[in-house]
């Protein structure tokens, strides 16, 4: 990771200018971008990550268009409304992207539970979103996600506003989603929560692919195994995934390039 960005990038910080609990989430953040590209789920400039602001739950904080997720920092993100209204916008060059502020403000007008946001287009993400039969119970991991994810079929790039509610009503309680022939999204309590929904997700996808590929038939699990494991994973029977991972994740991050965290 280059730590020695343009002096363009070398955003005078916020730390002292919005509340502890606002500089949290733009961390948090910061670092959810930085791990996007360390484990390779960004698109360019292409796809988004977003928080609730804790303290102003009718804003939310989004990457500006054309930084690179690996460049992102915590005093560097558009601070948005729920109508679009930019609050904050750290460089004039750098604005909000429309099918961002569409996908995302869809989700916090909606659910109020959910404090962050990440949509990728990773290429398995992006094929298993193409097949019809969608994500497969076929692997341990993906257990964890059959029957808890949503399907959104595409009517063009999300740009329309018009598009929230019914992008809203088809993610409903879940919070995972395929975006039919676009890709992957997911939503959760915390950022590191939704990072780790997509992390799970993504490599779900991944193994399908791969075992799809191998053009031998699939070892398909009984029913009763696939409902045993799917039930293992119900919300209260197994801890919070992501909260236990994310001060080790951090820790990574620290040693690769701390400057997330300005």
């Amino acid at each position: 990771m280059d730590t020695h960005l343009p002096s363009a990038f070398r955003l005078p910080s916020l730390r002292d200018k919005v509340s502890q609990a606002e500089w949290q989430a733009r961390t948090d953040l910061a670092a959810a971008y930085r791990l996007c590209e360390l484990y390779g789920m960004s698109d360019m400039i292409y796809t988004h990550i977003s928080a609730r602001v804790p303290d102003a739950p009718g804003a939310f904080l989004i990457n500006p268009h054309g930084m690179l997720f690996d460049e992102m920092s915590a005093s560097c993100f558009l601070k948005v409304d729920l109508e679009g209204k930019v609050l904050h916008q750290a460089d004039a060059e750098y604005g909000l992207h429309p099918a961002g502020f569409v996908i995302h403000s869809a989700i916090y007008r909606a659910r109020p539970d959910t404090m962050a946001a990440m949509h990728s287009h990773t290429v398995a993400g992006m094929a298993v979103s193409a097949l019809k039969c969608g994500l497969l119970p076929i692997t341990q991991t993906a257990t964890r996600f059959f029957g808890r994810i949503a399907y959104h079929d595409f009517n063009g790039p999300e740009r329309d506003p018009a598009e929230r509610d019914v992008l809203a009503r088809h993610l409903g309680a879940y919070n995972c989603m395929i975006l039919r022939n676009h890709g992957l999204l997911t939503v959760g309590p915390t950022v590191a929560e939704a990072f780790n929904y997509m992390y799970g997700l993504e490599r779900s996808c991944q193994a399908q692919l791969a075992a799809m590929a191998c053009n031998t038939p699939l070892n398909v699990l009984p029913q009763e195994v696939v409902d045993k494991a799917v039930a293992m994973y119900e919300p209260g029977a197994v801890r919070r995934y992501g909260l236990r991972e994310w001060d080790a994740l951090l820790r990574r991050l620290d040693r690769i390039d701390p400057s997330f965290r300005d």
